[in-house]
């Protein structure tokens, strides 16, 4: 199975760029957008000069728990910039979503509660939310995420969009909004919260 293959059985059909966009974006900012792929893992992520964001991160089955996840992220974090990525919104019900956002919890990510983020997905024309988690060695605030979110959104999420797609992805504006009393729970005190619960 190839690289794309494996992403593609892992992640939502919503949430995939085609293998052409990847191939593109590979080909044409392979200064900025990288893949980093081994026999039990690929990650996909794009390198700005102030931050960096994980596009896919996959890790095969058969080798969870033997610390790959862990390496990955160090190896991205000494880089000495903040990490931003997409999460779903937590459901207590999928234990994927679980294992996945206490993984993140663990390598000292937070949520940025601030930030709301739902698109249209140009595969199945139905809106998604997605929530922010970033990682910032220096102390960036939730705006500076937000400002870097933008410019990752231009330049990777909507790169030759209507050449690959035949349509365009919603403008930045319409998909993140910044709002510092945005009524969102932290995913992470959420995640303590149903742990707590069970442990009654």
């Amino acid at each position: 199975m190839n690289w794309f293959e494996k992403l593609n059985q892992y992640f939502p059909v919503e949430e995939m760029k085609s293998k052409q966009h990847m191939e593109l974006l590979l080909k044409e900012k392979g200064d900025v957008y990288y893949k980093d792929e081994g026999p039990h893992h690929v990650l996909m992520y794009a390198e700005f000069p102030t931050f960096l964001f994980i596009d896919y991160v996959y890790v095969s089955t058969e080798s969870r728990g033997q610390g790959i996840g862990h390496q990955l992220m160090e190896k991205l974090k000494k880089k000495n910039k903040p990490i931003i990525l997409e999460v779903e919104p937590y459901d207590y019900q999928d234990s994927d979503s679980t294992k996945r956002l206490r993984f993140y919890q663990r390598e000292g990510f937070k949520h940025a509660v601030s930030i709301g983020y739902s698109r249209k997905s140009l595969a199945t024309d139905e809106t998604n939310s997605l929530e922010i988690l970033y990682w910032s060695p220096t102390g960036e605030n939730e705006e500076e995420i937000y400002e870097q979110m933008k410019r990752m959104y231009e330049d990777i999420h909507t790169y030759k969009d209507e050449e690959i797609y035949g349509k365009s992805y919603q403008p930045v504006d319409e998909v993140l909004t910044y709002n510092d009393d945005r009524e969102a729970d932290d995913i992470f005190e959420a995640l303590d919260k149903q742990q707590e619960n069970k442990n009654k």
